[in-house]
């Protein structure tokens, strides 16, 4: 697992906001610094150098506890980019 950033704050619309260090990849999975599950996730903002990410938390994941530690470490998985498959992309034939 890679160490992905601190958490600030759950906005409204349900997703916790954190400040990375480094730009992480969409759809990776994070985990607390007891390696818990958090959520996916969702979408990169900010400045390039540090920026926000809002992750979607999933249901099982409490709540509660992670409004108690803000500013808590997040961790990230090591996520593999999808491979093409042998042939590549198809190409459209000319008639």
């Amino acid at each position: 697992m890679k160490f992905l950033g601190n958490s600030l704050h759950i906005a409204n619309s349900g997703k916790l906001i954190a400040r990375s260090d480094e730009t992480p990849f969409t759809g990776a999975i994070v985990y607390d610094s007891n390696k818990n599950k958090i959520g996916k996730i969702n979408n990169i903002f900010g400045p390039t150098k540090h920026p926000y990410v809002s992750i979607n938390l999933f249901r099982s994941s409490k709540t509660d506890e992670i409004k108690k530690n803000y500013g808590e470490k997040l961790f990230v998985s090591k996520h593999n980019k999808k491979k093409h498959n042998k042939r590549g992309r198809r190409t459209r034939q000319k008639k």
